[in-house]
């Protein structure tokens, strides 16, 4: 099992620049798969990016050249790095993780399975 926690949102004016992080405790980092989905009220939730446990990384459409996903396993930490940031990019983003060879392999199409899930964290960004 593993607890996740999401921290380093905030407001930014557009064009900025916001890093998350969730910090991952209670089992081995390297071997899951982990990503960030976003939700604001009235659209669907939105898988933004994923990780392997490999290090391979899929994006969506929507963030492709402005988010990048990456990992420190000493640390036990899933970033997010977010640049160029548009107003369309207000939300709340969540960390998620799962382990095991159904995930493996495509972290990105099975991310509305991930079984352990962090409280969010709010990012805000303004014209």
């Amino acid at each position: 099992q593993v607890q996740l926690v999401e921290s380093g949102g905030g407001s930014v004016q557009a064009g900025g620049s916001l890093r998350l992080s969730c910090a991952a405790s209670g089992d081995t980092y390297s071997r899951y798969c982990m990503g960030w989905f976003r939700q604001t009220p009235g659209k669907e939730r939105e898988g933004v990016a994923a990780i392997d446990s490999d290090g391979s990384t899929s994006y969506a459409d929507s963030v492709k050249g402005r988010f990048t996903i990456s990992k420190d396993n000493a640390k036990n930490t899933l970033y997010l790095q977010m640049n160029s940031l548009k107003p369309e990019d207000t939300a709340m983003y969540y960390c998620a993780a799962a382990a095991g060879d159904t995930f493996r392999g495509r972290c990105f199409s099975t991310m509305h399975a991930f079984p352990y899930w962090g409280q969010g964290t709010q990012v805000t960004v303004s014209s």
